[in-house]
């Protein structure tokens, strides 16, 4: 059976959004995932390659996955929104997940800022089963919003994270309310420099496992 992709323009709040829609190579999706992506200031795409292994980890493991650019990020219409509008962006990908996978669970993930995006979407979606927080920025503060997320919260960290240093994530994260999980991936950097093999297959892991450990 031939793999589904699919390049789409959503009707963004400022604009549409440029997404693709990509679902496993040999079998029927059993979960419907949102990925959001890293900073649209900072040169963040949905084609940034810890996005992209973080989609294709997804639909290993059984997602339909979409991914999409924020307003104003390459085809994507509008100007940046200072996470609350690419919250309102990540939100129109949910509910197009929802309206074409309306019989399956939907999960959203995002890396770096994203991973921020991820979160307080899922703080105010009752719909989202769990979400997958990759590279969470310790650097900023404002993050009263995540408490509310009682869901399965599955936050996957390099040892050598220079915007989320181990410490401090440890710290924030023995905060949370379960149900919630640690992984952590030993590599150089924020972006998983030589682990990136290591990252996806704790990906596909945390897809494959509707549970927490």
């Amino acid at each position: 059976m031939a793999r589904r992709i699919e390049t789409l323009f959503l009707p963004g709040p400022a604009g549409k959004l440029e997404a693709l829609l990509e679902e496993p190579e040999d079998a029927e999706p059993v979960e419907a995932a949102v990925v959001c992506h890293p900073h649209p200031r900072h040169g963040g795409t949905m084609h940034n390659k810890v996005v992209y292994r973080l989609a294709r980890g997804l639909r290993k493991a059984g997602c339909a996955v979409l991914r999409f650019n924020y307003r104003g990020v390459n085809l994507s219409e509008g100007e940046y929104g200072l996470g609350l509008g690419e919250t309102d962006d990540a939100r129109v990908a949910l509910r197009e997940i929802e309206s074409r996978y309306p019989h399956l669970p939907a999960m959203v993930g995002g890396f770096s800022f994203g991973s921020r995006v991820a979160l307080r979407l899922t703080s105010q979606e009752a719909a989202i089963r769990r979400v997958i927080a990759v590279g969470f920025p310790t650097v900023y503060s404002e993050r009263e919003f995540i408490y509310g997320v009682q869901v399965p919260k599955f936050f996957v960290h390099s040892t050598n994270d220079q915007y989320g240093p181990r410490a401090d994530l440890e710290t924030f994260f023995a905060t949370l309310p379960e149900p919630k999980r640690l992984d952590w991936i030993e590599s150089a950097d924020h972006f998983f420099k030589d682990a990136l093999d290591a990252y996806e297959a704790a990906i596909v892991r945390i897809g494959s496992d509707f549970r927490l450990a």
